[in-house]
């Protein structure tokens, strides 16, 4: 995937895991780091785990991957900064 698309994709992989986990009042730039991390994240442990990869960026599976990782690295940043 390109650099772009990486970005898109944390926006709204981090924007979901924002509002489903919650942070406060994080501001976008947050949000796009915390989501690209969690896509990462969610990369690896899919292609750790089940030999997954974030290859395609209208695939299902990098979507999914992503937003996971996005809850995961959310709720660690949440944890790690005391926010509910």
């Amino acid at each position: 995937m390109s650099f772009i698309s990486w970005i898109l994709l944390g926006l709204i992989s981090g924007s979901i895991a924002k509002a489903v986990v919650g942070g406060g009042s994080n501001g976008w730039i947050m949000t796009i780091v915390l989501g690209i991390l969690g896509a990462m994240v969610g990369g690896w442990f899919g292609s750790t785990l089940f030999g997954a990869s974030l290859r395609h960026f209208f695939s299902l599976q990098t979507w999914i991957l992503a937003v996971l990782g996005g809850f995961l690295v959310t709720f660690i940043y949440n944890k790690m900064t005391n926010k509910s």
